[in-house]
């Protein structure tokens, strides 16, 4: 039975094979810290690392590559934000849509130390209409929080139209790009905000572990440093440095994990963003027009390709999300993912909570023939 792997939003499978040779050259030929020592392997790892930062600064449009810190995921991107730039009385903006990567934090931050945390409310469908935004900004809003697509609908939020909004303002604005880096068009410099959260392991083809923050320069001096510690640089002072990247990245970095990572942005460059997203909409639009014709099937989020990125979630009537994954994967060889996909707050807003759904997000490497073999499947499964 041939596999079909339906489940990148969560992490991207199988990796190309310029990342494994890349991560595997790292380990074999080099294997060393970087900016550690003047030796020719310490100055080749430092020489994978800036590689790293160039290529991921030019496909999301950053001003200079020291914007870029290294991170193990998006999860510790938002912290590194929250925890670094709130205090008591802060007032903070989030979407009804948004991951539990967001809203953790925010919460214990609101319970703890008196953080305003206010949920602009989505409609049905997922999307946000900004007035709520405009209406919903106070004096004392110091962050505006708002995921770039959702990782349970992919229905896009109008970040590039807030990004316009807030600025000139003294509000700070941070986009998690977890869905989008590497599939759709994430212009730092477009999106006018202070924080764009992204993770390796998704869109942009490398491997878990590894992922970053991208941080203007007004932000870079208000932010506090999640983590301080050694960064091979101004070793004599007790204090961190205050220069970037160093201010934000300390300790030993993870070296195979950036030399990954530089490989798939490296692949994605070359093969073109504009192709990828051509190639995903057409995916899209063939498993949308396909599951609206099967019965009892119910497509949450916009039903547009044009207004979504590469994931659906999908409901079946009679049939428990958790027993359809399982029939998907048992009988078909179709990856998917069920439940509430770690976004309780999105599932409320679709209406889905508490039993979730059955999500399809398609990769890199999904074909129409992998499209259509869903399509039968579920088609399939309602007649029974």
């Amino acid at each position: 039975m041939r596999e079909i792997y339906a489940d990148h939003a969560a992490t991207t499978f199988p990796r190309p094979p310029e990342v494994v040779e890349n991560m595997v050259h790292y380990l074999r030929d080099i294997g060393c810290s970087p900016g550690r020592g003047a030796y020719h392997k310490s100055l080749a790892a430092a020489r994978m690392v800036y590689e790293a930062r160039g290529l991921l600064a030019r496909l999301l449009a950053v001003p200079e590559p020291e914007q870029i810190i290294f991170t193990p995921n998006v999860t510790t991107s938002l912290n590194l934000v929250f925890k670094g730039l709130l205090a008591e009385g802060d007032h903070v903006l989030i979407s009804s849509m948004e991951h539990n990567a967001v809203v953790r934090p925010l919460s214990r931050l609101a319970r703890e130390k008196n953080v305003l945390l206010e949920q602009l409310a989505c409609a049905p469908d997922g999307t946000l209409d900004l007035l709520k935004l405009r209406r919903a900004l106070r004096p004392n809003t110091r962050l505006v929080v708002l995921t770039h697509a959702s990782n349970v609908t992919g229905t896009i939020l109008p970040v590039y139209e807030a990004g316009e909004m807030l600025a000139g303002t003294d509000t700070f604005f941070c986009v998690d790009a977890a869905q989008t880096a590497g599939t759709e068009v994430v212009d730092f410099a477009a999106l006018q905000c202070d924080y764009l959260a992204f993770t390796g392991h998704k869109g942009l083809l490398g491997p878990p572990g590894i992922g970053g923050l991208c941080i203007s320069r007004r932000a870079a001096t208000v932010t506090r440093p999640l983590i301080e510690g050694g960064t091979g640089s101004r070793s004599e002072d007790e204090y961190q440095p205050d220069f970037l990247p160093d201010k934000f990245e300390s300790g030993t970095q993870n070296m195979p994990g950036i030399a990954g990572l530089a490989a798939g942005v490296r692949l994605i460059s070359d093969t073109g963003l504009a192709v990828i997203c051509k190639e995903r909409t057409t995916l899209m639009e063939s498993l949308l027009s396909g599951l609206a014709e099967i019965n009892g099937l119910t497509i949450h989020g916009t039903k547009e390709a044009a207004k979504s990125v590469y994931t659906v979630s999908i409901n079946m009537a009679g049939v428990d999300c958790s027993d359809l994954s399982f029939m998907l994967d048992q009988a078909y060889g179709i990856q998917t993912r069920a439940g509430l996909h770690c976004a309780p707050l999105a599932h409320k807003t679709i209406g889905t909570f508490p039993q979730g759904t059955v999500r399809f997000s398609l990769g890199y490497q999904n074909t129409a023939d992998d499209v259509a073999a869903i399509i039968a499947a579920l088609r399939e499964i309602s007649a029974f």
